[in-house]
């Protein structure tokens, strides 16, 4: 028979895996914030990877401890669910930050830093949601939600003006073609934290 040491023990340790993965969605998204703001000023690519690298070892860490433990805080498909949903953010902030790298100087007139402040707010608002997922507080939880959609909304109504300014005919065909793509990686990387901003939401709404 299982003591009660032994359940919230284990709860521990799959909060803490996630906890952990979402705070390397926030070292990624914040090499990004300073990748952009340097205008790749010397730019290297080895904070995204470390960060990648140190999700990647928690995603294998809870595929493993879902395996391993037969108790769980959380229902294995939730606790799956959002690892998946966290481990999305870094890999698509990477993909921009690899191509940014490739682009060069042919991004400098391009100001990709109210996006990155943006996707650095959203993935800390994540970080905050997961921290919270012990304590099951449907109230904080809903707020930090309705933040994190309040960003993704922002972040929509920025990509239409993009659109806008893209049709406009200001711009070269490569520059249009640079702008629409890494203008879309970035909506994409709030999209994925939105994504698991829900998932928390709903594992919090099931438990309340």
């Amino acid at each position: 028979m299982f003591s009660l040491q032994t359940i919230f023990g284990k709860g521990d340790l799959f909060y803490g895996l996630l906890e952990a993965a979402a705070e390397a969605a926030v070292q990624s998204a914040d090499a990004l914030q300073r990748l952009v703001r340097d205008k790749g000023a010397e730019a290297t690519l080895t904070d995204f990877k470390l960060a990648r690298e140190r999700e990647k070892d928690v995603s294998e860490k809870i595929s493993q401890a879902l395996v391993d433990i037969f108790i769980t805080p959380l229902e294995r498909e939730d606790i799956e669910a959002l690892g998946n949903a966290i481990y999305r953010i870094p890999k698509t902030i990477e993909k921009f930050a690899d191509r940014y790298a490739l682009a060069g100087e042919k991004l400098h007139r391009i100001d990709f830093g109210p996006r990155a402040d943006m996707l650095k707010e959203a993935a800390e608002l994540v970080l905050e949601m997961v921290r919270l997922l012990p304590k099951m507080r449907l109230e904080e939880t809903k707020r930090l939600h309705d933040r994190l959609r309040n960003v993704e909304a922002e972040a929509d109504r920025l990509m239409l003006e993009t659109y806008r300014e893209v049709y406009s005919g200001m711009h070269e065909s490569l520059e249009i073609l640079l702008i629409k793509d890494f203008f879309e990686l970035l909506e994409k990387a709030i999209d994925r934290c939105r994504e698991a901003g829900v998932v928390c939401y709903q594992i919090v709404l099931k438990h309340s």
